[in-house]
């Protein structure tokens, strides 16, 4: 049965515009983002197949285009799409950031740094820096690593912070394991970070490590 037949309340459209997109299933609200189904399967049928097939939404949002074009229903176009809709989904949570001090807005933080890291194959190291009142100067991923670790440099880190001008930023990177727990290195690199950008009067705020679930804060641990 075509979705146009179903029941207004079960329509993921009508459903999402009555109580909120937060009320919709993942095949739900990725059959809103196919727009239609193929030949024997609805919008929501198929989204359910990709789903399975992919394993996970999270799957198919980071897919290689070779990989998402494979599967059915799928192509070049609705790749492009869903990068166009994801990058302005980063933008936006960019922009609420940077209205408000950093400090003020623990999950607005947790939010922009899971949007930006969480879905890399490989780990990155970023810093966000910022001004005397916390509030965001910039965001810059500094260091591109394997699927396990990246190297990091202090110095290079001081060097974009002056830059900046920054007066404080917070340190973040990604465990492409999905496992946000920080190792005995990370604790190492924080502390040898802290030192060489305190040389600068620069001061670090934080360390979040971002895996599947919220960002792991090592402030909130007692580790800075």
């Amino acid at each position: 049965m075509s979705i146009r037949n179903w029941p207004a309340a079960e329509r993921p459209r009508e459903k999402l515009l009555e109580l909120g997109a937060a009320a919709l299933s993942d095949a739900e609200l990725l059959a809103i983002f196919l727009r239609t189904g193929v030949a024997g399967r609805s919008a929501v049928d198929l989204a359910r197949h990709l789903l399975n097939d992919f394993g996970s939404l999270r799957a198919l949002l980071e897919a290689e285009l070779q990989d998402f074009s494979q599967h059915l229903g799928l192509g070049p176009a609705k790749f492009a799409q869903l990068q166009a809709v994801l990058e302005m989904s980063r933008r936006h949570l960019a922009e609420g950031l940077r209205r408000d001090s950093a400090m003020e807005s623990p999950q607005a933080v947790r939010d922009f740094l899971k949007a930006q890291l969480r879905h890399s194959h490989h780990e990155q190291f970023a810093c966000l820096f910022l001004d005397s009142k916390h509030r965001v100067l910039a965001f810059e991923v500094l260091f591109n690593g394997t699927i396990d670790g990246a190297s990091v440099y202090p110095r290079q880190v001081v060097k974009r912070a002056l830059a900046h001008n920054a007066a404080a930023l917070i340190l973040s990177h990604n465990h492409p394991s999905g496992i946000a727990e920080p190792s005995e290195a990370d604790r190492q690199l924080t502390q040898r970070l802290k030192e060489a950008l305190a040389l600068i009067d620069v001061r670090v705020l934080d360390h979040f490590i971002v895996g599947d679930g919220e960002p792991l804060s090592m402030a909130e641990m007692g580790w800075i």
